[in-house]
């Protein structure tokens, strides 16, 4: 679970502050995939840097799978986002020289799953998650080989190595045609189901809306509104 509850975000402009996120209270819960829409400069990109931890907020609380990061050091938000947050970025960023399976390997060794005694284990969790997200034929590929929404699924999967309590993804689907825009946000619906992660999502593409179970509605720092689909 994940709350976001009453956070303000400002930033400096010259002597002044400028409101990027304005007393939002967002609620992310097991299994539902929840999305973050607005326009351009909404608040929607620093509503979910303050869901990853990477900034505090002026005011109000968030909380990651029961802890209250808020009050924490930078270390120990270090620690939080590595054993409960996963985040899928806009773009891929895979290592060209390492193929899929070895993107999610070395994931695991830096989270400090890989430690000889468990190597094994870690390959077959790597394995599964690969074929999770529809790529066990492609794991000994390299990025160059995949293709855009292969590689957003390596991605996908390689964040979930650690298996977090919260995923947030940022716009998964801007640099894919409508097709494989769709297949990703089914995927991550599907994910979400199918373990539990509670999964804010950020998009400007109101196309996929109907994959989300919830979409929170951005404008000028606030969230507008809140609506649920019917499961």
């Amino acid at each position: 679970m994940i709350l976001l509850d009453d956070v303000t975000l400002t930033y400096p402009d010259g002597e002044a502050r400028v409101t990027a996120v304005d007393h939002v209270t967002l609620e992310g819960r097991p299994g539902v995939l929840t999305g973050i829409t607005g326009p351009s400069g909404s608040g929607k990109s620093s509503l979910l840097a303050l869901a990853a931890t990477l900034v505090r907020p002026d005011s109000g609380r968030v909380v990651i799978d029961g802890v209250d990061a808020s009050g924490l050091d930078a270390a120990a938000r270090t620690t939080l986002r590595r054993e409960r947050i996963g985040i899928v970025f806009q773009q891929p960023q895979l290592l060209p020289a390492l193929t899929a399976r070895e993107q999610l390997c070395v994931m695991a060794e830096l989270e400090g799953r890989g430690r000889r005694a468990r190597r094994a284990t870690v390959r077959a969790r790597v394995d599964e998650l690969l074929d999770a997200v529809g790529l066990a034929a492609q794991a000994d590929r390299r990025p160059a080989g995949l293709s855009g929404g292969q590689r957003q699924r390596v991605a996908i999967a390689r964040a979930l190595v650690h298996e977090p309590r919260v995923l947030l993804v940022d716009e998964p689907t801007s640099a894919l045609d409508s097709a494989r825009g769709a297949e990703i946000m089914a995927l991550l619906s599907r994910l979400a189901r199918e373990r539990r992660t509670a999964t804010l999502l950020v998009t400007h593409d109101v196309a996929h809306a109907d994959a989300l179970d919830e979409t929170v509605n951005v404008v000028d720092g606030r969230a507008t509104s809140l609506t649920s689909r019917s499961c």
